[in-house]
């Protein structure tokens, strides 16, 4: 098992980017496909931590049309765990996480600073 876990979506360029950095830096990352195996509320409280916030809005995507839809605009805390827990689509992407740290990779070179 790898010390290093990416959130990924195959169908994204970033996250594909991210994922093709990794292996370029000789990485073998764990591969969780984000959308077939969504985190629950306390995996995604323990990420933020791990990026060093509190704010789930750090790793929610607000131009997702469910974001809208859902009303997560004015959502507090708990409703937006709650959100991306039962709809993943609704977070960022790719997370790289590395022991007791993670980023988001955007820009994708932001998925360097965990290497060091």
């Amino acid at each position: 098992m790898s010390d290093v876990t990416i959130w990924h979506n195959p169908r994204c360029t970033k996250s594909r980017q991210a994922l093709a950095l990794l292996e370029a830096e000789g990485v073998d990352a764990e591969v969780v496909r984000y959308l077939d195996a969504a985190p629950d509320r306390a995996t995604l409280e323990a990420v933020l931590v791990k990026l060093g916030t509190d704010d789930p809005r750090a790793i929610v995507r607000k131009g997702e049309k469910l974001y809208t839809e859902l009303g997560l605009a004015t959502a507090d805390r708990g409703a937006l765990l709650d959100a991306m827990a039962t709809h993943p689509i609704l977070i960022e992407r790719p997370i790289v996480i590395r022991g007791d740290r993670a980023t988001v990779g955007r820009p994708t070179e932001a998925v360097l600073d965990l290497l060091d």
